[in-house]
């Protein structure tokens, strides 16, 4: 299993990511930085990656999951309503490549402010 850290300001979260297309794109191309977006509860930043919409995409989340938007070439990490959610759910502004979670808790995502700078690093790669 391939895991990452994420770090913005002082909180640090680890997430686990699938055995995807995406995942492993993105596995390859760490340790990667950026500033952080904000779209009610999705953070979300660009990553040097061009990868295509995979055919389980989906714009519907659950709290946690971690997503490629090929749009806007972005990391992206969803823990809350969106904007365009119509309940609890997160809900993209259009269908992401699902390529992992995170482990543990989410409240301090909703304490990370827009512009704040953001890095993942690979824990383990196997």
């Amino acid at each position: 299993m391939t895991s990452i850290t994420i770090r913005s300001n002082k909180h640090e979260f680890s997430a686990d990511l699938y055995d995807t297309p995406t995942a492993a794109a993105i596995a390859k191309i760490l340790p990667i930085q950026g500033t952080i977006n904000r779209w009610g509860g999705e953070i979300y930043f660009t990553i040097p990656a061009h990868l295509p919409l995979e055919p389980d995409s989906r714009a519907t989340l659950t709290p946690g999951e971690l997503g490629y938007w090929p749009t806007g070439l972005a990391f992206c990490i969803f823990f809350g309503p969106t904007p365009a959610s119509k309940n609890s759910e997160p809900k993209a502004a259009s269908p992401v490549n699902i390529f992992g979670k995170i482990n543990g808790p989410l409240e301090n995502l909703w304490q990370i402010k827009e512009g704040s700078p953001i890095e993942i690093e690979l824990i383990d790669y196997l």
